[in-house]
């Protein structure tokens, strides 16, 4: 043994794994499995019986660091979006609204260039966030960048999930798949570099749906795009790598990690099916179901364990909210920490150093092996049903989501599960945190047409849900 180098292991006798568990035991009593509303087994102690192969990580260093740009203004959006890039950010996502309620007041293609004025689209990727108005504000993101072929845009089209969300489609649910489609044949031979589509779960997340509900709905919505963009000429080799997989990260940061490793593993088995070889591209944003209004500055911690499971997962591309998304428009001050949150996790702690930190944790592996079965096993039903369309129209992915919804309240009004600062450690002496007083009215333009013929879709909604909310001052 090397001169200096103590053997503290030999001053103890050796413990065997019954001896571990029976530790777990005495600390946890009898709880040394725990099951998650999503029907998720945890286990207080795992060992190398429970090792799993590595689900598939990231295949790179580093992230993305995006900041979202919402205010209603054309002009204030675009001060905010060229000072996020001046200060830690690498990339944007447009939030689109021509009310400006919900996003920034763009009805034209005019507006769309006064909000990236200065942004150097072939430099600074830019991801649109525009529900209905995703064809035409894709033409419109694609005649400004003309200059820029080379420019990684994300076009981000997305009916499906604006059809669930809202219950209702202007126009057939199909036929927007259909202009969705159209639309990325028209942009997939200028921009080589842009991603297409945004095959998103995370309208199931916000509504309150289980990690394999989300990634079983992102999936069937990624097939639909994908047969979509085939309908218009564009085979599934080309569509599949251009197609981006949205999923939420919140405060639970083992079960994103899982989840986002499952991901990986479920994508490169669909994509396998078509006999395409493309790695999974994903954009975590952070969850606003966890957020709450009540002790807001708590937000900030549920903001960087949100962070950190998704850049441990092996996001491609994370997008944090401000602590004050509940209340409002966010301060200078919240959307500094925002962006700055991820720019401590990259240079401060170093994740971005490593591709795949949590490969091969027993834990990990194990999580992400029951959600990719299990998101499997939904993506199956959906299509099963007909396709993400037909599955949101009867119905039976609202009723999927309400169970499991109805779980979580139960174990919140139980005592089971807590959320800090609302329902257990609430500090009545807190200060309050301040939105910013913004009024989007007048900003508000009136929309461009975005209805198709034919008569309206019609499904049960997936309403946003924050848990806080039935505990909140009102």
């Amino acid at each position: 043994m090397p001169d200096g180098v103590v053997p503290l292991a030999a001053d103890f006798p050796p413990a065997d794994g019954a001896a571990w568990l029976e530790l777990a035991r005495q600390s946890l009593g009898e709880r040394l499995v725990s099951t998650t509303p999503g029907g998720l087994s945890a286990h207080a102690l795992y060992t190398a019986d429970d090792a799993l192969p590595p689900a598939p990580g990231r295949l790179q260093a580093g992230w993305d660091i995006c900041t979202l740009v919402d205010h209603p203004d054309p002009a204030e959006a675009n001060a905010q979006a060229l000072e996020d890039l001046e200060h830690g950010a690498t990339s944007l996502v447009l939030k689109l609204d021509p009310s400006g309620r919900d996003g920034v007041a763009v009805a034209s293609e005019e507006d769309l260039a006064r909000a990236l004025d200065g942004v150097l689209l072939d430099a600074a990727p830019v991801a649109l966030d525009a529900g209905w108005l995703g064809p035409t504000a894709a033409d419109w993101l694609a005649r400004i960048a003309k200059a820029a072929p080379q420019a990684p845009l994300s076009f981000h089209l997305d009916p499906l999930s604006a059809f669930a969300e809202t219950g209702a489609s202007p126009g057939p649910a199909e036929s927007w798949l259909f202009a969705a489609g159209l639309a990325a044949r028209r942009h997939i031979g200028t921009y080589p570099l842009a991603s297409l589509f945004l095959a998103s779960g995370r309208v199931v997340h916000e509504a309150g749906g289980s990690e394999a509900q989300e990634l079983g709905f992102a999936l069937a919505a990624a097939l639909a795009y994908a047969k979509a963009a085939d309908g218009h000429g564009v085979e599934p080799a080309q569509a599949l790598p251009r197609i981006v997989l949205g999923l939420s990260a919140d405060a639970e940061p083992l079960l994103t990690i899982a989840k986002l490793k499952a991901a990986r593993s479920v994508w490169a088995r669909m994509a396998g099916a078509f006999g395409v070889d493309a790695p999974a591209r994903i954009e975590a944003r952070s969850s606003r179901r966890m957020l709450a209004r009540r002790g807001a500055h708590l937000n900030l911690a549920r903001l960087t364990a949100a962070a950190f499971g998704a850049t441990a997962g092996g996001a491609d591309t994370v997008v944090l909210d401000p602590f004050t998304q509940p209340l409002g428009a966010p301060t200078d001050q919240a959307r500094r920490l925002a962006r700055n949150t991820q720019t401590i996790l990259a240079e401060e702690s170093d994740l971005a150093r490593v591709a795949d930190p949590a490969a091969g944790a027993w834990a990990v592996e194990n999580l992400a092996d029951q959600i990719a079965r299990a998101a499997w096993a939904f993506f199956q039903a959906i299509e099963q049903a007909g396709g993400a369309v037909e599955a949101l129209r009867s119905g039976l992915v609202a009723e999927a989501i309400a169970a499991v919804r109805a779980a979580r309240e139960a174990e919140i009004a139980a005592g089971r599960a807590a959320i800090v600062g609302v329902t257990a450690f609430a500090d009545s002496q807190a200060t309050d945190a301040a939105a910013a007083p913004v009024d989007p009215a007048p900003f508000a333009k009136p929309s461009p047409p975005a209805r198709l013929p034919g008569p309206d879709s019609r499904c049960p909604p997936l309403h946003p849900w924050r848990a806080a909310e039935p505990y909140e001052p009102q």
